[in-house]
């Protein structure tokens, strides 16, 4: 009896229809990826002496960020010769191009205006928010594999999934034709242990987290993973076939630079903000100044 050495994942991307009205399985895990993070961070926002309207705002914002960075970051990143003339079609998001890159950088954005506009300290905001969004990238790489896409290479493991409804044909061959990577399930799995870890950093030790410590682990981690496991993935687009490294490594390089560099400044000298984000003179957690 032979044992079968892969999965078949032939899963429906649309939950229902009512009429022209689509429920899809991507749709409805990213929005829970807000409503559950809005949720969290109420809590944490509570705890440390803000509102609950400040999460509302901050919410705004990062749907605001997400959407727009996102979808700016697909046709900037992966096809700008298309969009640009065809720039109508950047609207038409419901089509599908969504860049994680472009996503985090209109987080960045949409939270420094934030920071500034609710006098808070732009570091403790994103060690903050950072927790949220680890669980939100979960769930959206959830949605990938719901929707059979950003599919891994193919590969003879046991945990291998047959995409039965991928039609994409690479280097002449349907996709659908071998079991692949569930590259998609490596990243949800390994994000949310990411979110796992900075609740759990912040619920044990918030009054003692110097700045900048869980938004540079973030940033480390999460693209750090990003770069080895785009090894096993196919290549999106076309001409990162002519690439010695993928979009997605060649975009991960600098913001882990920048991970590393924020936790080098915070392991050299820690600083400390107020429990409720606005900011303290500049000096070392546990200092008496």
């Amino acid at each position: 009896m032979s044992i079968l050495n892969y999965i078949t994942w032939n899963v429906d991307p649309e939950i229902f229809s009512i009429g022209p009205l689509s429920i899809r399985w991507y749709g409805l895990l990213f929005a829970l990826g807000f409503v559950i993070g809005q949720r969290i961070l109420t809590k944490i926002y509570v705890a440390e002496g803000r509102t609950e309207g400040d999460v509302d705002v901050i919410t705004l914002y990062m749907i605001i960020g997400t959407v727009i960075g996102a979808r700016l970051g697909h046709t900037l990143f992966y096809d700008p010769a298309y969009y640009l003339s065809n720039p109508i079609k950047i609207l038409m998001i419901w089509e599908g191009g969504l860049a994680s890159h472009g996503a985090t950088i209109g987080i960045l954005l949409a939270l420094w205006f934030f920071s500034r506009k609710q006098k808070l300290d732009y570091m403790w905001v994103l060690d903050r928010i950072v927790i949220v969004v680890a669980l939100g990238g979960a769930l959206i790489r959830l949605g990938n594999l719901m929707n059979s896409e950003i599919i891994g290479q193919p590969t003879n493991v046991p945990w291998a999934f047959l995409f039965e409804r991928n039609n994409e044909v690479i280097n002449g061959v349907r996709a659908s034709a071998d079991p692949r990577h569930p590259t998609q399930l490596y990243e949800s799995l390994s994000v949310f242990l990411l979110f796992v870890l900075l609740y759990w950093l912040w619920n044990k030790y918030r009054s003692h987290l110097p700045k900048g410590l869980l938004f540079g682990i973030f940033v480390t981690a999460l693209f750090s993973f990003r770069f080895l496991v785009e090894f096993l993935k196919e290549n999106q687009v076309d001409f990162e076939d002519t690439l010695a490294l993928n979009m997605g490594q060649i975009l991960s390089i600098p913001l882990i630079l920048a991970g590393i560099v924020i936790l080098i400044r915070v392991w050299q000298k820690p600083v400390a903000v107020q429990p409720d984000g606005k900011r303290l003179e500049a000096h070392p957690v546990g200092s008496s100044k």
